[in-house]
């Protein structure tokens, strides 16, 4: 079908964009030998797992369902093609009654203790898997979303300088290490990434000589305009050069950044007694911020929305808002050259990443479809709503 015959509401993955997203990541791996991965917490749609594992050399799961999904729509149809993909996983803590399966989905394993090493680092290692232990360079880059920072006084993720040096004691598991993880970013550029790589090495430089290889985590935005790449291989080839590590990258947003959307409808329009610039109208759509897209009211985060200005750009301006009893289950206030009208529709934009591994089913409100648009413009549903998406979670 064509992206006008579509059922709403529908988050739409456009394949040519994805593409896009790899190919300049890929070469980068061309131009480095890094290994970037898929980090699924993003973007778990895995009829695309095939044709990403083609351009990147794997993923990275944070639990074992995600391991489980990597390993089953990615590692296996690839192997199968003569293609083989990396499998890594990394979680603040893993349950005894889970990691018997984990080893046997993934082939490296990062932990985010010592006491998670000394407890299952040798298991891991009698299976033949590579280990790696998170640190945290205590280094804050972050600005306006003290939620996604790793480096925040008391944080749980990542070992700390001080307690680093506990793991060099005799018998506490260092011997265990090929890897040291770090992940600090958030949508952030590669000059960040780069003040931060400071902070590794004078934290934890000295121990770099005896690792095999060094993750940088996610959060780069690559694929983003404007993006300083040559600064990225620049610090990639640095851990390279400097210590003989192989290096990797696991972003998540930058393979499907800019490559989504979330089609809705409009029910109903209103008006209400809130006078700012002009008259407010509400309109009131079968998608939600609360269930279909999170990040608005988690980040908070404000979608691009085709065909609409800032509030009060144009002539009619509304707060778009869900079908829920949430009251502040709003998307936010856009501007239309035209009035609204029950039926039409609305295509927001950058949709891929964080939607559908975040949504839920609040209030009963049924999930998206999702579809794909293939290379050649046509649309194929991959997944439709039923009642069973709610029914079967509770």
């Amino acid at each position: 079908m064509t992206f006008s015959e579509l059922p709403t509401p529908c988050y739409v993955v456009d394949e040519a964009l994805v593409k896009r997203n790899l190919e300049i990541l890929h070469g980068i791996m061309e131009r480095t030998g890094a290994h970037i991965l898929l980090a699924q917490k993003a973007f778990s749609m895995y009829a695309l797992y095939p044709l990403i594992g083609r351009y990147l050399c794997g993923a990275t799961a944070s639990g074992l369902y995600e391991a489980r999904l990597c390993a089953e729509e990615m590692v296996k149809p690839l192997a199968q093609q003569g293609i083989r993909c990396e499998n890594h996983i990394f979680s603040p803590a893993y349950r005894e009654a889970d990691f018997a399966e984990i080893l046997g989905y993934c082939d490296h394993i990062v932990f985010n203790s010592w006491r998670q090493v000394e407890k299952l680092g040798g298991r891991a290692r009698a299976a033949g898997k590579s280990i790696g232990l998170r640190v945290n360079p205590e280094c804050s880059t972050q600005e306006g979303h003290a939620i996604y920072d790793p480096c925040a006084p008391g944080s749980r993720l990542g070992v700390t300088k001080k307690n680093f040096a506990e793991g060099i004691q005799p018998g506490k598991g260092v011997e265990l290490l090929d890897g040291l993880h770090f992940h600090t970013l958030c949508e952030q550029d590669s000059d960040d990434l780069e003040k931060t790589l400071d902070a590794v090495e004078e934290k934890f430089g000295e121990y770099l000589p005896r690792m095999k290889w060094i993750n940088f985590g996610g959060g780069h935005h690559i694929t983003r305009d404007g993006y300083d790449i040559p600064r990225l291989e620049r610090c990639i080839r640095r851990m390279q050069e400097k210590y003989g590590l192989e290096v990797y990258l696991e972003p998540g947003e930058a393979i499907a950044l800019n490559a989504g959307f979330l089609i809705a409808t409009v029910l109903e329009t209103q008006e209400t007694d809130l006078r700012m610039c002009g008259r407010l109208h509400l309109a009131i759509l079968d998608t939600s911020a609360a269930c279909h897209m999170p990040d608005v009211l988690e980040m908070p985060y404000r979608p691009p929305l085709q065909g609409s200005g800032e509030p009060w750009e144009k002539p009619c301006t509304y707060r778009l808002g869900g079908p829920t009893c949430l009251a502040g289950d709003i998307i936010g206030e856009y501007s239309f050259d035209q009035p609204l009208g029950e039926g039409d529709r609305l295509v927001f934009e950058d949709m891929a990443i964080y939607s559908m591994v975040k949504n839920n089913t609040f209030n009963g409100v049924p999930l998206p479809f999702i579809a794909l648009r293939q290379e050649d413009g046509h649309c194929r549903i991959v997944r439709q709503p039923v009642y069973e998406d709610f029914k079967s979670r509770l």
